[in-house]
């Protein structure tokens, strides 16, 4: 009788750590999070809140829409899988990465107008090369939200600019502040050679790059044509180029890439004549690294020992007094991360895209290539600052950490490429299985280091 005891008492004790276990179970399995509208500096009530699982890509887990407080929550399944919360406001989404163990979100939105106050263009690079019958141009304009209170701008012409007599678009990105670079679509407008990109303009700033391609005979007539006022107009070339244009133009001579030419405008006009004519032909040199491997040239071919993003860059700051300092972070920091990809794209993919990405502005994706080691190299790279920017990383952040970062957003992106058929079953299912397997590890390490 007294063994029957035990028995029962071992039994009732094994069942009521079972339902602890399975309550602290369930309430490690509950993400949580909260809205602010940034516009009204109050809570965001009533957005839509879609959970989305990248483990399988990017599928819909479950939807839900903030309450009077801005507050949501989902329960999340078993598992260390990561997670994208997507909050739609004013038909314009933003997101937040919910790694695994994440318990808690916050996410920021902002009202939305066709046109605000406070939009400054701080510079449009253009970068040129040339072959006996091409001639390349990758096209950056970098535009600062500094509207009061803060908006989101969007309309069917959100930031507009002019191409060339002739060109074909190879590829377009944009890149939100923070986020990483998105396919994008630079759709034409009814005045000939005029497009615009229909992406929001979010406070703070976001990069618009157009790549393209026209026919060269040793020499062009080149007019950017601007529609607003900027900061800063730079044309960066090959030195085994000429360039004549008007006296508004400085040349600038950059320590750190010596191959190259630099013409300045500062503080351009809103159709300010800004045309100019090239000759000769050349490429822009990758920017050397250390212990770099092969990387890929802005035409798509391999640069031994050099610097793994087209178009390179102008290098690491010199200790001599550099002239180019104040324009070094558009030449360098953006197009570092902008151009990565843009050699594949130019050889696979010379046709614009006719229309913006449906359902979704992807503020934190990287854009998906090949499923090998070298592309995961450059995932990671992607997820790195570049050197020119100064970036203060948290004390806790190292390799793993921004490799992990970087494969759930390529996730994200893999399966958006699929949705819209942008991507075969067969690159899909290759592609996937890689990234699963090294997401699959990354995560092991990351929570085997917590």
């Amino acid at each position: 009788m007294k063994s029957s005891n035990i028995v029962i008492r071992g039994e009732r004790a094994l069942f009521l750590l079972v339902l602890l276990l399975n309550s602290a179970f369930a309430l490690a399995q509950t993400l949580t999070g909260a809205v602010k509208n940034g516009t009204t500096n109050k809570p965001a009530a009533g957005d839509e809140v879609v959970l989305l699982n990248l483990a399988q890509g990017m599928e819909e887990a479950a939807r839900t829409k903030t309450d009077s407080k801005g507050n949501f929550s989902f329960k999340l399944p078993a598992g260390d899988t990561p997670h994208l919360i997507r909050v739609i406001h004013q038909g314009v989404t933003y997101h937040r990465m919910a790694p695994p163990g994440t318990t808690s979100v916050e996410a920021e939105v902002f009202d939305v107008a066709k046109k605000v106050e406070g939009l400054n263009v701080t510079a449009d690079v253009m970068r040129v090369e040339a072959d006996d019958n091409t001639l390349k141009v990758a096209r950056l304009f970098a535009v600062d939200n500094r509207s009061k209170p803060p908006k989101t701008q969007m309309n069917d012409q959100n930031f507009e600019f002019y191409l060339p007599e002739g060109a074909s678009v190879d590829t377009a990105m944009a890149k939100t502040a923070g986020g990483q670079p998105i396919n994008a679509s630079a759709v034409p407008q009814k005045e000939k050679n005029r497009y615009a990109f229909i992406f929001p303009l979010r406070p703070g700033e976001t990069q618009f790059q157009v790549q393209y391609h026209l026919p060269y005979s040793g020499s062009a007539n080149l007019d950017p044509k601007p529609l607003y006022g900027m900061d800063h107009f730079v044309i960066v070339l090959p030195k085994s180029m000429q360039f004549s244009g008007p006296a508004s133009y400085q040349s600038m001579q950059d320590p750190g890439q010596t191959d190259s030419q630099v013409e300045v405008v500062a503080n351009a006009q809103a159709n300010q004549s800004l045309a100019f004519k090239v000759a000769g032909t050349g490429n822009l040199p990758p920017r050397n690294e250390s212990g770099g491997g092969g990387g890929e040239g802005m035409g798509g071919g391999q640069v031994s020992g050099r610097d793994s993003r087209p178009g390179g860059g102008l290098g690491p700051p010199s200790d001599a007094p550099d002239p180019l300092e104040k324009y070094r972070w558009y030449v360098l920091g953006v197009f570092a991360v902008m151009l990565a990809g843009g050699g594949y794209y130019i050889s696979q993919r010379a046709s614009a895209r006719a229309g913006a990405l449906p359902g979704i502005d992807q503020d934190e994706t990287v854009e998906v290539r090949r499923a090998s080691p070298a592309r995961l190299r450059k995932a990671a790279a992607a997820a790195a600052p570049a050197t020119a920017a100064p970036v203060t990383l948290p004390a806790n952040s190292n390799h793993s950490g921004l490799l992990l970062q970087a494969l759930k957003e390529e996730l994200f992106e893999l399966e958006m490429e699929r949705q819209q058929g942008r991507i075969s079953q067969e690159e899909y299912e290759k592609a996937k299985a890689a990234l699963d397997q090294t997401l699959h590890r990354a995560v092991k390490r990351e929570a085997q280091k917590a």
